[in-house]
C-alpha cells in the first residue's frame, strides 16, 4: 500500500503550470516538523515536495501561499529525468490526491519554521512535466 499523509506549511508560494490539453499542476515545498528537538534543543524540520493536478492543483495556487498550513493525503513517487548535461536527477515527491487548507487567516512569514539546516529543496527548479523523461 502506498499512502501518505503530511501536515505542514508551505515554504514559499507554490508554482502552478498548465501542460498539455490544459491540465493544471502546481508543486510546491511543505516543511513538516520533527517529534523530537535536536541536541541544541531546536525542533528540526523535514521539507516535502508535492504535487498536485486538476482542481486540488487550482485550489492550492490560488489559496494557499508562504507559510500556509495544510494537511495532504496522497501517495509517494520516485522518477528520474536525465538533464541536458547528462546527469541523471532523482526525486521522491508526495502526489497529493486531497490537500485541505488549515488556516483560518492570511499565511504570514512568523509562520514558517525556523531552519536549522539548509533547506534541500528551497530553490529546487522543478522539471516540466511535458520536458521531462520519466522513467520511474
Amino acid at each position: 500500500m502506498n499512502q501518505v499523509g503530511i501536515v505542514g506549511r508551505l515554504t514559499k508560494d507554490p508554482a502552478m503550470r498548465v501542460v498539455g490539453e490544459g491540465r493544471v499542476h502546481t508543486t510546491f515545498v511543505v516543511a513538516v516538523s520533527r517529534n523530537y528537538r535536536n541536541q541544541r534543543g531546536e525542533i528540526e524540520s523535514d521539507y516535502i515536495l508535492c504535487s498536485t493536478w486538476g482542481r486540488s492543483a487550482h485550489n492550492v495556487a490560488k489559496y494557499c501561499g508562504k507559510g500556509s498550513q495544510v494537511a495532504i493525503t496522497g501517495r509517494i513517487q520516485s522518477r528520474h529525468y536525465d538533464k541536458e548535461d547528462g546527469t541523471r536527477v532523482y526525486v521522491t515527491e508526495v502526489i497529493g490526491d486531497q490537500v485541505r487548507f488549515l488556516d483560518k487567516r492570511k499565511p504570514s512569514d512568523d509562520n514558517i519554521p525556523k531552519q536549522t539546516e539548509a533547506d534541500p529543496v528551497a530553490d529546487f527548479d522543478f522539471p516540466s512535466p511535458e520536458t521531462e523523461q520519466v522513467n520511474g
